[in-house]
C-alpha cells in the first residue's frame, strides 16, 4: 500500500493513503452513473476493506460503517455521505452520488481522490429540470469535475457521453472498455495513460506500453463467468479505481475472487437462487439500460423457459416505462405485470397499460399476466413455473423482494 509509481502511471496521491494514516482527511473514491452505482461501490469497499482500511460507504441501500448497516434506505446523497465522511472509526470513503443527492444539495465534499462515472443512459428524465441525456451526463460530469488535481477519473470509454466528460476535467484520467481494442484506450495508452480492458479472458490493466494481468473472469463471481457483461464493467471500475490509490495487486485478486452475487454482499443485484425445480434471478434493473443489459447473461442460462416479473415506474416519462417493457418482451418468454409499492403521481392502471404497450409493440402473443400485488406475483411464478424454468425478478423494494424470496428458498429446504 501507499507505494508511489509515478513512473508507469500509477501515483501515490498527495493525501498519503494508507491504512495506518492517523490524519483525518479522509481518502474518498465517489461512484455516479446511471446504472452499476451501488454494486461498484460494494465492490470498491470490499477491496479497500480486504487492504486493511476502515471503510465507510454510503448507497442506494443505506450507510455501511465496517461493513455493519448502520442506516437503511437510499442513503447515496449528500447528507450520508457527511455523515460518514464526519465518523471517526473509517480511515476511507467510498461514496455513491445519484442524480438526486447532487441536483438537491450538491456533494458532501469540496475534492475527491477518485470518481468513477460508470454510464449515463435515459432514466429519470423530465425531473428536476433535467430533460436530456445529456443533462444527465452533466449533472454526473460534477462528480469528477471535483477530483483533486493529482486524482483520476475512472471514465467508461464505451459510453459516448461519459468519455466526452474528459474535455471538462484537469484532474488525471484513466479509461475502462470492454473493447481490448478501443480506439480511445489506445490513443490513451500511446500517451502513457492507463486503462483497463478484458482480454484473452482476463482483466487487464494497461499502463503506456505494459500490460497487468488482474484476474481471470471465470474467477469473478459477478461477472457469471464472464456472462454479464454489466459486471465485467464495474469490476473494471472499481479494480482500476482502487489500483490507482495503491491498494496492493493481491489484495484487488482476492477481494474479487470472494465478491460474490449475495444476498450478504450485493443485496437486490443479481442474487441468485436455485430452487429444486426452477432458478431465480432476484435484481433492480428498472430502467430500459438496465434492462437491455442483462440480456445477455439471461440468454446463457439454460433454461426451459425465461419468466419475468416487471413493473413501470410512475414518474418515468411514457415513453421510458413503454421502452422497458419492450426490452422486457424481447428478453422473456413470459411477463408478470406488478405494481411497484409507490405509483409516483400516476394511476395505477395508466402505468399497466404502458408496460402492456411495449409488450404488444414487440409481440401482440406475448403471455402476460396482470398480478399488482408483488408477493403475489412472486407467488403466481413459482407455482406455475415449468420445471427447468428461470424466473427474473425486479422490484422497487428490492430488500423486500430478496427477503421474500429467501423465506420461499428455506421454506423448501425445510420440506424437503
Amino acid at each position: 500500500m501507499g507505494e508511489n509509481l509515478r513512473g508507469n502511471g500509477r501515483v501515490g496521491l498527495q493525501t498519503n493513503i494508507n491504512p495506518t494514516n492517523t490524519a483525518r482527511h479522509t481518502p474518498i473514491i465517489a461512484v455516479t452513473g446511471t446504472n452499476g452505482k451501488t454494486t461498484t461501490t460494494r465492490l470498491v469497499a470490499y477491496i479497500v476493506n480486504q487492504a486493511g482500511f476502515k471503510v465507510g460507504f454510503t448507497c442506494s441501500d443505506g450507510i455501511y460503517i465496517q461493513g455493519k448497516l448502520v442506516e437503511e434506505g437510499d442513503c447515496s446523497g449528500p447528507l450520508s455521505a457527511a455523515s460518514v465522511l464526519k465518523n471517526e472509526n473509517i480511515d476511507f470513503a467510498v461514496l455513491e452520488c445519484a442524480r438526486g443527492g447532487i441536483l438537491r444539495a450538491g456533494l458532501a465534499f469540496d475534492q475527491c481522490d477518485v470518481a468513477i462515472i460508470t454510464n449515463v443512459a435515459e432514466d429519470h428524465l423530465d425531473l428536476k429540470g433535467i430533460n436530456t441525456v445529456q443533462q444527465l451526463a452533466e449533472v454526473k460530469a460534477l462528480v469528477a469535475l471535483a477530483v483533486n488535481p493529482d486524482g483520476y477519473a475512472v471514465l467508461n470509454a464505451d459510453d459516448d457521453l461519459v468519455y466526452a466528460i474528459h474535455e471538462k476535467l484537469s484532474c488525471k484520467l484513466a479509461y475502462f472498455s470492454h473493447n481490448p481494442e478501443n480506439l480511445r484506450i489506445a490513443a490513451h495508452c500511446a500517451n502513457g495513460g492507463i486503462a483497463i480492458v478484458p482480454e484473452n479472458g482476463c482483466l487487464t490493466i494497461l499502463s503506456g506500453a505494459d500490460k497487468i494481468t488482474v484476474e481471470q473472469l471465470s474467477n469473478i463471481p459477478i461477472t457469471f463467468n464472464g456472462k454479464a457483461d454489466f459486471n465485467i464493467a464495474n469490476a473494471m471500475a472499481a479494480v482500476l479505481a482502487t489500483y490507482l490509490v495503491g491498494v496492493n495487486m493481491e489484495d484487488i485478486r482476492t477481494a474479487l475472487r470472494h465478491f460474490e452475487p449475495s444476498v450478504a454482499l450485493t443485496p437486490g443485484r443479481m442474487n441468485f437462487f436455485q430452487f429444486r425445480n426452477f432458478s431465480v434471478i432476484v435484481d433492480f434493473a428498472h430502467n430500459p439500460h438496465g434492462m437491455k443489459a442483462i440480456s445477455k447473461l439471461v440468454a446463457s442460462f439454460d433454461a426451459t423457459i425465461r419468466i419475468a416479473i416487471i413493473a413501470g415506474t410512475g414518474d418515468r416519462r411514457d415513453e421510458d416505462i413503454i421502452h422497458l417493457a419492450e426490452e422486457a418482451a424481447t428478453i422473456f418468454d413470459e411477463l408478470i405485470i406488478r405494481q411497484d409499492v409507490s405509483l409516483r403521481g400516476r394511476p395505477g392502471q395508466e402505468i399497466i397499460d404502458l408496460v402492456l404497450t411495449g409488450i404488444h409493440n414487440v409481440d401482440p402473443s406475448k403471455k402476460t399476466t396482470v398480478i399488482e400485488q408483488e408477493s403475489e406475483a412472486i407467488d403466481f411464478a413459482f407455482k406455475n413455473a415449468p420445471k427447468g424454468s428461470l424466473i427474473f425478478i425486479t422490484s422497487d423494494m428490492i430488500l423486500n423482494a430478496v427477503s421474500y424470496v429467501q423465506q420461499l428458498k428455506d421454506k423448501e429446504e425445510t420440506l424437503s
